[in-house]
């Protein structure tokens, strides 16, 4: 099996309301943005991932990644990972992709991408990710609501410049609610992003004062309170934390996470798959957990195929009985919106996800409504690509180029 042809498309979603994201304080966003790969094999197989965009910033991926992975087997997951690595020293961060031939294998076995990690199917119960800071008050009444609806658990944000007001901010809702959620919180602090506000970074004595706030009001973790590459910083907090210490969301795949498991930074380990090094990388964060006595709870707050790219983590880890993060911030991130270009993900009443059996990642793109939102930019097969070498390189160099790629095999 080989992939004979690449297809990139920029969608866009718009939401009914501006949402703004906690993580780019200030910055309105009023659509939900991803580029969308399609891998088809020689076979017709198709293979679908997305990575999460802020505009049409990849327009030029499809001219470096088609030379990559055209003609490569999708089966051989590590030499797709190599090649996308590579393709990364010339150009974006490109694990997103890798999650489409997973989507191929699993097609191809007729089992979903989980049963080929080892797990199998079960519910998962999810918690309300809320990913916007209200006024405590507000937020004490939402989450009442969310209770209702079934959820046992909800995640806050803080983005305040001072420390007081971010303990202020999750004494009040904690009071409010009175221990009839389950509360995490999210500093944002692991990736600091200031285009428009500019929030201040915290340092050690911050991230430990608000740690020790967080426990005396109830709170079960904290994640991301400091750069999510100060390894020595987050190690240290973790040591005198009164609470679980979460982070290594957006890392850049194993070869940073394993610095983390070496000076032990985290009690939870929480990389995204569609940023962290794919669904091959993470595997090795959920063994490394199991060795290292660790939790896994994975981050998904992208849109609906990064959501079922981590939820296939989840179940492929039987023993993981952490709830799944599911966004939502009403009214501007639903489900809808947030999913897209496929049919929404509802937990039931119980906020339980009941599990999928769909072969490969589990998945449908609705046609339609890729139509509607969707632009192809980029589409080549490896007829085109042999076309394309010719008129930019000659006959003679192309034949050449592809004498070697042969004799490497």
């Amino acid at each position: 099996m080989k992939i004979a042809a690449v297809e990139l498309y920029h969608v866009s979603v718009p939401l009914k309301q501006t949402f703004w994201p906690t993580w780019i304080p200030g910055y309105p966003q009023t659509h939900n943005r991803f580029t969308l790969v399609k891998l088809v094999t020689d076979d017709g197989i198709e293979g679908y991932s997305a990575g999460s965009a802020m505009g049409r910033e990849r327009e030029g991926l499809g001219e470096l990644l088609g030379a990559y992975i055209l003609g490569s087997d999708p089966t051989d997951i590590d030499r797709v990972q190599s090649l996308l690595k590579q393709a990364g020293y010339l150009g974006w961060r490109n694990f997103w992709i890798e999650p489409a031939c997973w989507d191929i294998l699993g097609k191809a076995k007729g089992k979903p991408v989980y049963e080929l990690l080892g797990g199998a199917a079960r519910p998962i119960e999810v918690y309300c990710s809320t990913g916007e800071m209200h006024a405590p008050e507000k937020r004490v009444d939402e989450l009442l609501a969310m209770r209702v609806r079934g959820f046992k658990t909800a995640k806050l944000r803080v983005k305040n410049r001072t420390l007081e007001d971010d303990i202020r901010h999750i004494e009040v809702v904690a009071k409010g609610l009175d221990g009839k959620l389950v509360l995490g919180v999210d500093a944002n602090q692991g990736w600091l992003v200031s285009i428009v506000d500019r929030p201040p970074a915290w340092d050690f004595d911050r991230a430990k004062e608000f740690a020790a706030a967080c426990h005396a009001n109830g709170l079960r973790w904290l994640e991301e309170p400091l750069d999510s590459r100060d390894y020595d910083g987050n190690a240290a907090l973790k040591k005198v934390s009164p609470i679980k210490i979460s982070g290594a969301e957006l890392n850049y795949g194993w070869d940073e996470i394993k610095i983390m498991f070496e000076k032990d930074c985290f009690h939870v380990y929480q990389p995204d798959a569609t940023f962290a090094g794919g669904i091959a990388q993470v595997k090795r964060v959920i063994d490394a957990c199991h060795a290292h006595g660790r939790e896994f709870s994975p981050h998904t707050w992208t849109n609906g195929i990064g959501f079922y790219v981590n939820w296939n983590m989840v179940l492929a880890d039987p023993g993981n009985m952490l709830p799944l993060e599911y966004p939502l911030e009403e009214p501007s991130w639903v489900p809808r919106e947030r999913e897209g270009i496929i049919a929404p993900i509802m937990p039931d009443r119980n906020g339980v996800l009941e599990p999928f059996t769909r072969p490969g990642l589990g998945f449908e793109i609705d046609r339609k409504l890729l139509r509607k939102y969707g632009k192809r930019f980029y589409r080549m097969t490896e007829t085109g690509l042999k076309i394309r070498v010719i008129r930019e390189k000659g006959l003679r160099a192309a034949l050449a180029i592809k004498r070697r790629k042969e004799a490497s095999r």
